[in-house]
């Protein structure tokens, strides 16, 4: 197997602990978010394998344990070293061991340093660069949805800077973790409509300052290789608005389209296992990495993987023919799951086969009862702007007009429906817009989420008079290829797709897609894409790794949240051309969930609850609790509890508030504002330093030896702190 972000995250906090430990039992203090993190790569048992007595939650009422040392691995928020430093001065532990998931803002490193007590506590200081979320072998995502109105909402303006600062610093981190230090490229849109045209730009720089200040202050990184420098491109759910419309029939993107999956922590479905049978029961199962069935099957056109699940079945059975009636159906799927149920023996191999059955038969179903295979051709035509015929096609709006007066077709399909033909003609005139909501039977609210693509630089509607200019795709369709009969249903391919093949031949065009640093040879994607061995470091410099790899590596950030066809389309080309393609995003979408998402881009800002505009959050109180005077102690004169920072606490019993969540739904009526990103527009990307450069210098007024904070708070090794 190739390499895996999900391995590659998994060993950097495993060898952290082991690297501590070195043999010494000690305990591993989280908190919620950093637990997270490691939960997501890392079982329990294999962190209390390496010398780890207990986890515990810094947030969490704990026992004093004075006699041994402990493990923080800690998010670097405010109210997280105030938890740290409560610790610290009741002493809680022996020594304390800091690692951090990002970069510590200064200010809080310089409240740390500036401890007595913990300078006599803490024996290590270190920063990880582990703050994303592996989703696959090669997809990361930051799990927030939040990314998305704030990079597009025209009332975000003034979040946009420090959203930017964190997503730089995050997929700087993905880098470090794959040891790449890559050159930065991103899409630049021609002759846009919308504001936040330059936001790929923007946040391309803000990644660039990023990689130079950590190679900077990290002589070691990027570590020696034999693998041709890697790519990174930045872009924008703008680049391509049809991706997240289109029904897609591969397996993976079919089911979370169209089943009921949760993706939040874990991603699941919920099902009847053993269903008929006395021990059946409802389960919520999750749709893992290391479930072979659906990794192998995720990337396959719908009847493929019915046709693969049915063949692996049926070489099941002629392994284990006992299990096999004389008069069983193994042809058809139902008949299948019922068979399964009776094979106790083979519990997981069960539980996946039934999952993924009963999923595929599920997604057949509303395929069928929604007319999704007459949908199918005119969103493939509009799509592509192409029939099957490679010519331009016929009749489509009379084809439109048909299936949304047909009462099979769902309501928010119609809306999909809709959204893509206007895309496809390059917008209509209003009156024409209103007669095909009336069509659709849609209610007028929905002419506003309509109306909000134009946020995301999809042209909707237009004046009569105006004058129509022929808008170019971005990477036009080669007409001469004839399309193959058993892809009509699948003949559109995501932009990312195709931007990625021009990439990897050297061919990707420098004015749409620049370099934030221009190379110093011109020819060198030529040479690349014709796998020249000049644009590659020494063999010897990849001795002693465990595989030689030298395959490219390109990484991908979508920002505004990525499509799972953008995902497929990563795999399939990184296998096609010999490169190992990583997809980073915000956050996954569905259909379902971009509607919703371009619909709250007229809410009013505050319905949305955007957790950066949340009160921050406070250490709890019982922290800061004094300890229980002994038995028949006097008692302390009054008002001598100590209070957290930040001052009184919610009451307590109260449940604290939830973590929040994106919107139920589009709710309409917010007032209008300013376009989101004139902010963008106004922004001097050489006013300030990167969020971790000029501010970070020490103070030198401290008494002691200046601290060489920059330094400090991005190395990968710990050090030592003197002793008070």
């Amino acid at each position: 197997m190739g390499v895996s972000v999900i391995e590659e995250q998994r060993d950097i906090i495993i060898n952290t602990i082991k690297s501590i430990t070195a043999g010494d039992w000690k305990i591993l203090v989280v908190d919620s978010d950093s637990k997270k993190i490691i939960d997501n790569v890392v079982k329990e048992d294999d962190i209390l394998n390496h010398n780890i007595a207990n986890i515990e939650r810094i947030e969490d009422r704990r026992d004093m344990n004075p006699s041994m040392d402990a493990i923080y691995i800690l998010s670097p928020q405010s109210h997280i070293v105030d938890c740290l430093m409560a610790d610290i001065e009741r002493r809680r532990y022996q020594r304390c061991f800091l690692v951090w998931t990002t970069v510590l803002d200064p200010q809080l490193r310089r409240r740390i340093d500036s401890s007595a007590l913990a300078k006599q506590q803490i024996a290590g200081f270190e920063t990880l660069s582990v703050d994303y979320f592996p989703r696959e072998s090669h997809v990361v995502t930051f799990r927030d949805p939040w990314s998305f109105p704030i990079l597009y909402h025209p009332a975000c303006n003034g979040l946009i800077r420090k959203h930017m600062q964190s997503l730089a610093q995050k997929i700087t981190g993905m880098c470090v973790t794959l040891g790449e230090y890559p050159k930065v490229r991103y899409y630049r849109p021609q002759n846009p409509i919308h504001e936040a045209s330059v936001l790929s730009s923007h946040l391309a720089r803000f990644i660039s300052e990023e990689l130079d200040e950590y190679a900077q202050w990290n002589p070691n990184f990027p570590p020696p290789s034999s693998r041709p420098q890697g790519v990174l491109i930045v872009t924008d759910r703008s680049m391509d608005l049809m991706a997240p419309l289109i029904h897609e029939f591969t397996y993976q993107a079919m089911a979370h389209d169209l089943l009921p999956i949760k993706d939040g922590d874990k991603t699941t479905f919920h099902m009847v296992v053993n269903e008929g049978a006395p021990d059946a029961e409802e389960k919520d199962m999750e749709l893992v990495e290391k479930d072979k069935v659906w990794v192998e099957n995720r990337h396959r056109h719908m009847k493929d993987t019915i046709d693969k699940l049915k063949d692996d079945f049926q070489r099941f059975l002629e392994q284990n023919p006992h299990f096999v009636n004389s008069n069983s159906d193994t042809t058809s799927l139902n008949a299948i799951k019922d068979m399964m149920a009776g094979l106790p023996q083979f519990q997981e191999m069960k539980e996946a086969y039934s999952l993924h059955l009963t999923m595929a038969q599920e997604c057949m179903n509303i395929f069928q009862h929604h007319k999704l295979a007459e949908l199918s051709p005119v969103e493939q035509d509009m799509a592509t702007g192409l029939d099957e015929d490679n010519r331009k096609p016929k009749n489509v709006l009379d084809t439109v007009v048909r299936l949304l007066d047909d009462d099979a077709v769902k309501q928010s399909d119609r809306l999909r429906l809709i959204m893509m033909y206007l895309l496809y003609r390059d917008g209509v005139i209003p009156e024409d817009l209103q007669r095909l909501l009336a069509h659709a039977s849609l209610p007028p609210q929905d002419g506003e989420i309509i109306t909000n693509m134009e946020l995301l630089g999809g042209r909707m509607t237009h004046a009569l008079k105006d004058i129509r200019k022929d808008v170019k795709p971005i990477f036009p369709i080669d007409t001469k290829t004839p399309v193959a009969e058993d892809n009509y249903m699948s003949r559109f391919n995501p932009a990312v797709k195709t931007m990625l093949e021009y990439l990897c031949r050297g061919a990707l065009d420098q004015t749409q897609f620049p370099y934030v640093k221009p190379p110093l040879d011109p020819n060198e994607d030529a040479l690349i894409g014709q796998g020249s061995l000049r644009a590659a470091k020494p063999s010897w410099a990849g001795a002693g790794r465990r595989i030689v790899d030298n395959k490219q590596r390109i990484i991908v950030f979508m920002a505004g949240g990525a499509t799972f066809s953008e995902s497929r389309a990563c795999y399939e080309v990184g296998a096609a051309m010999n490169r190992d393609v990583f997809l980073t995003t915000s956050h996954m979408l569905t259909p379902q969930l971009f509607v919703r998402q371009v619909g709250d881009l007229s809410v009013d800002k505050r319905r949305l609850d955007i957790p950066m505009e949340r009160p921050p959050p406070r250490a709890p109180a019982h922290l800061f609790e004094r300890p229980a005077p002994p038995m028949g102690a006097p008692p302390g004169p009054p008002g001598t509890q100590r209070l957290p920072p930040g001052g009184a606490q919610r009451v307590p019993g109260r449940a604290p508030p939830g973590p929040g969540g994106l919107p139920n739904g589009p709710r309409l009526g917010g007032e209008p504002s300013a376009p989101p990103t004139q902010a963008m527009g106004n922004m001097s990307l050489h006013a300030s330093r990167p969020s971790n450069a000029s501010d970070q210098r020490p103070d030198s007024s401290s008494g002691s030896k200046p601290h060489k904070l920059e330094k400090e708070k991005k190395k990968r090794n710990i050090f030592g702190m003197k002793k008070g």
